[in-house]
């Protein structure tokens, strides 16, 4: 297997995260916009902030994760490029996990790297337990990314489809947001939440690229 096809996938989904000219800008603005909405509506009470923060933190990443989903492999069916991918040699799994992957670095990482600075409006505790929670989310967005793909490559033949990915992908992404928010405010199951995190980042990481995979060829078809 050449992995030439891999990392060829690999820089066009960097490149094609920027081709529109917003790159990350456009996903960090809907969760900071969507985070700082909420004290708008629910008032400024610090105790009510702290107990809300984690779960709106874990929704507001939800569905920022969503925003750049649409083009990841829309592009590649209507110039070809999926009937190329389908061609080489290497796992069609493993180029839809390499095309994710680079979108989460563009845009799933500077959404886990911004979550310390929303986590301090909802009156988070400033010191490492900030980083902490940047390592939390961004293992979660890992997650959120990779099932959202595999809502886009379903859709990757439909127009407009970004309503038919939240549609697939929003309640596969419930149980990281729920382990998640366990992990964030240290409720019950506190102490395995996070490892329950990681597992479910560890399955989707493992399951979604060959979901991806049979919905792409599909699409090809």
């Amino acid at each position: 297997m050449s992995p030439k096809p891999i990392l060829s996938a690999f820089r066009q989904a960097l490149g094609e995260s920027w081709a529109g000219g917003a790159g990350a800008l456009l996903p960090l603005g809907f969760f900071a916009g969507a985070a700082v909405l909420v004290p708008l509506g629910i008032g400024t009470e610090p105790g009510m902030l702290r107990a809300v923060g984690p779960g709106i933190l874990w929704v507001s990443l939800a569905l920022s994760s969503l925003v750049t989903l649409e083009r990841i492999f829309q592009a590649d069916v209507e110039d070809g490029a999926l009937d190329l991918w389908l061609q080489a040699g290497a796992p069609v799994s493993a180029i839809a996990a390499a095309k994710t992957f680079a979108h989460w670095l563009t845009a799933g990482l500077p959404l886990a790297l911004m979550s310390p600075v929303l986590a301090l409006m909802f009156q988070a505790q400033a010191g490492i337990g900030l980083l902490t929670g940047a390592l939390i989310y961004g293992i979660g967005g890992l997650a959120f990314f990779f099932w959202g793909g595999v809502g886009a490559a379903l859709s990757a033949t439909v127009r407009r489809g970004g309503l038919l990915i939240a549609l697939i992908a929003l309640p596969l992404y419930v149980p990281t947001a729920i382990f998640g928010s366990m992990a964030m405010r240290g409720a019950a199951l506190g102490d395995t939440a996070p490892l329950l995190l990681a597992a479910s980042t560890l399955f989707a990481l493992a399951a979604a690229p060959f979901a991806m995979a049979a919905a792409l060829r599909l699409a090809a078809d």
